[in-house]
């Protein structure tokens, strides 16, 4: 049986957090909506999909890269000062961490992991 991880992520400045691709990127706004992307990127392949489509050889692409978890649940809050998610899912942070950076690029960090 996979081995469940709770990863508490946090975003400094969530209105300007958007990865590099603008058709990957988040377009949301607030943190719920953050963590229903996020979930929903690690739920199914299809942020994956669009991203593999876009490399120069999308059939070299490991489909390890493309790994998901149906059962993965994220929730989102705003404190004073930043955006705080807590994502429970069986996924390494490797792939938790590609999914991110395609969303809202490397501004989010990992403030602790269970």
């Amino acid at each position: 049986m996979p081995t469940t991880h709770r990863y508490y992520l946090s975003v400094a400045d969530l209105a300007n957090a958007r990865g590099s691709e603008p058709s990957l990127a988040f377009e949301g706004i607030g943190p719920e909506k953050l963590a229903s992307d996020l979930a929903d990127a690690l739920r199914s392949d299809t942020l994956f999909q669009q991203w593999k489509a876009m490399q120069p050889d999308p059939d070299e692409v490991a489909p390890s890269l493309g790994a998901t978890d149906p059962g993965v649940s994220a929730t989102g809050k705003q404190t004073s000062d930043r955006a705080d998610i807590e994502l429970v899912t069986t996924l390494p942070m490797s792939i938790v961490k590609q999914r991110l950076n395609w969303l809202i690029g490397p501004n989010w960090q990992l403030r602790d992991m269970r």
